[in-house]
Protein backbone atom coordinates (compact mmCIF):
# COMPACT_ATOMS: atom_id res chain seq x y z
CA UNK A 1 0.00 0.00 0.00
CA UNK A 2 1.04 3.74 -1.12
CA UNK A 3 1.95 6.24 1.52
CA UNK A 4 -0.65 8.54 1.85
CA UNK A 5 1.01 11.58 3.50
CA UNK A 6 4.41 12.93 2.98
CA UNK A 7 6.99 12.06 6.33
CA UNK A 8 7.61 15.07 7.55
CA UNK A 9 5.22 17.04 8.08
CA UNK A 10 2.11 14.59 6.97
CA UNK A 11 1.41 16.68 3.98
CA UNK A 12 -1.35 14.59 1.53
CA UNK A 13 -0.68 13.18 -1.98
CA UNK A 14 -2.59 12.55 -4.68
CA UNK A 15 -3.78 10.14 -6.35
CA UNK A 16 -4.91 9.05 -9.54
CA UNK A 17 -8.24 7.00 -8.87
CA UNK A 18 -9.02 9.89 -5.93
CA UNK A 19 -12.06 11.68 -6.15
CA UNK A 20 -12.10 15.50 -5.71
CA UNK A 21 -8.66 15.86 -5.81
CA UNK A 22 -8.81 19.92 -5.08
CA UNK A 23 -9.66 19.14 -1.25
CA UNK A 24 -6.73 17.32 -0.48
CA UNK A 25 -4.45 19.35 -2.75
CA UNK A 26 -6.22 22.50 -0.68
CA UNK A 27 -5.56 20.66 2.77
CA UNK A 28 -2.06 20.49 1.58
CA UNK A 29 -1.35 24.00 0.73
CA UNK A 30 -2.80 25.41 3.94
CA UNK A 31 -0.68 23.06 5.70
CA UNK A 32 2.17 24.33 3.87
CA UNK A 33 0.86 27.78 4.69
CA UNK A 34 0.80 27.44 8.61
CA UNK A 35 3.96 25.36 8.79
CA UNK A 36 6.79 27.44 5.66
CA UNK A 37 7.56 30.47 8.08
CA UNK A 38 5.31 29.10 11.46
CA UNK A 39 3.98 32.30 13.32
CA UNK A 40 1.53 31.80 16.27
CA UNK A 41 -0.44 34.19 17.96
CA UNK A 42 0.33 32.62 21.65
CA UNK A 43 0.71 29.57 23.37
CA UNK A 44 -2.13 28.75 25.44
CA UNK A 45 -3.55 25.87 27.44
CA UNK A 46 -6.77 25.84 26.03
CA UNK A 47 -8.55 26.83 22.49
CA UNK A 48 -9.83 30.08 22.21
CA UNK A 49 -12.91 31.28 20.73
CA UNK A 50 -11.60 32.51 17.21
CA UNK A 51 -13.64 34.21 14.94
CA UNK A 52 -14.20 34.41 10.59
CA UNK A 53 -11.45 36.79 11.30
CA UNK A 54 -8.80 34.19 12.38
CA UNK A 55 -9.01 31.99 9.55
CA UNK A 56 -5.26 30.46 8.97
CA UNK A 57 -4.21 31.46 12.29
CA UNK A 58 -2.24 29.41 14.52
CA UNK A 59 -1.38 28.69 18.42
CA UNK A 60 0.79 26.76 20.22
CA UNK A 61 -0.77 24.09 22.70
CA UNK A 62 1.10 24.87 25.96
CA UNK A 63 1.65 21.84 28.05
CA UNK A 64 -1.10 19.95 30.14
CA UNK A 65 -3.93 21.29 27.62
CA UNK A 66 -7.61 21.65 28.37
CA UNK A 67 -10.66 21.04 26.76
CA UNK A 68 -11.11 20.66 22.67
CA UNK A 69 -6.51 20.38 22.83
CA UNK A 70 -6.69 17.93 25.51
CA UNK A 71 -3.90 15.32 24.66
CA UNK A 72 -2.50 17.90 22.08
CA UNK A 73 0.16 19.67 23.88
CA UNK A 74 3.26 21.24 21.79
CA UNK A 75 1.13 20.66 19.01
CA UNK A 76 0.32 23.83 16.64
CA UNK A 77 -3.66 24.53 16.24
CA UNK A 78 -4.68 25.82 13.02
CA UNK A 79 -7.66 27.61 12.75
CA UNK A 80 -9.33 26.63 9.96
CA UNK A 81 -12.66 26.85 7.91
CA UNK A 82 -14.03 26.68 11.17
CA UNK A 83 -12.59 23.98 12.58
CA UNK A 84 -9.28 23.45 14.65
CA UNK A 85 -6.70 21.13 12.61
CA UNK A 86 -3.40 19.70 13.88
CA UNK A 87 0.47 20.07 12.81
CA UNK A 88 2.94 18.51 14.45
CA UNK A 89 6.41 19.80 14.83
CA UNK A 90 9.69 18.37 14.01
CA UNK A 91 13.37 18.23 15.21
CA UNK A 92 14.73 21.61 14.21
CA UNK A 93 11.41 23.67 13.45
CA UNK A 94 11.19 27.02 14.92
CA UNK A 95 8.22 29.60 15.34
CA UNK A 96 7.47 33.16 16.54
CA UNK A 97 5.19 33.98 18.83
CA UNK A 98 3.42 37.17 18.48
CA UNK A 99 2.43 37.38 22.06
CA UNK A 100 5.40 37.26 23.87
CA UNK A 101 7.98 38.46 20.46
CA UNK A 102 10.11 35.35 21.42
CA UNK A 103 11.08 32.45 19.39
CA UNK A 104 11.09 29.27 19.60
CA UNK A 105 12.45 25.86 18.93
CA UNK A 106 11.71 22.54 18.66
CA UNK A 107 14.40 20.35 20.12
CA UNK A 108 14.46 16.89 21.70
CA UNK A 109 11.12 16.44 21.14
CA UNK A 110 10.49 19.84 23.00
CA UNK A 111 10.01 23.75 22.65
CA UNK A 112 12.89 25.86 23.89
CA UNK A 113 12.48 29.23 24.23
CA UNK A 114 15.12 32.09 23.63
CA UNK A 115 16.27 33.61 26.36
CA UNK A 116 17.77 37.36 26.37
CA UNK A 117 21.26 37.71 26.81
CA UNK A 118 22.64 40.81 28.68
CA UNK A 119 25.47 42.57 26.48
CA UNK A 120 28.44 42.44 28.76
CA UNK A 121 28.82 45.02 31.98
CA UNK A 122 31.40 44.88 34.99
CA UNK A 123 34.09 43.01 35.68
CA UNK A 124 37.54 43.78 36.78
CA UNK A 125 39.38 44.23 33.41
CA UNK A 126 37.43 45.61 30.49
CA UNK A 127 38.59 44.67 26.77
CA UNK A 128 36.55 47.30 24.81
CA UNK A 129 37.45 45.47 21.63
CA UNK A 130 35.98 42.39 23.21
CA UNK A 131 32.60 43.92 24.27
CA UNK A 132 32.24 45.52 21.18
CA UNK A 133 32.53 42.32 19.46
CA UNK A 134 30.32 40.40 22.14
CA UNK A 135 27.87 43.32 21.52
CA UNK A 136 27.99 43.15 17.54
CA UNK A 137 27.52 39.42 17.94
CA UNK A 138 24.18 39.88 20.60
CA UNK A 139 23.17 42.62 18.50
CA UNK A 140 22.73 40.98 15.20
CA UNK A 141 21.25 37.75 16.94
CA UNK A 142 18.57 40.33 18.13
CA UNK A 143 18.17 41.88 14.54
CA UNK A 144 16.99 38.21 13.47
CA UNK A 145 14.70 36.94 16.58
CA UNK A 146 17.21 34.32 17.79
CA UNK A 147 17.17 35.53 20.90
CA UNK A 148 15.12 38.24 22.61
Amino acid sequence: MENSHTARHSLPFLFVTQAQKELTHNEALARIDALLHPVVEAQLAAPPAPTSMDDGKCWLIADSATGGWSGKSGQIARWSGGSWRYLEPVQGMSLINVADGKRYFYIGGQWIVSNAIPDPAGGTVIDVEARAAIAAILGHLRQIQTIP
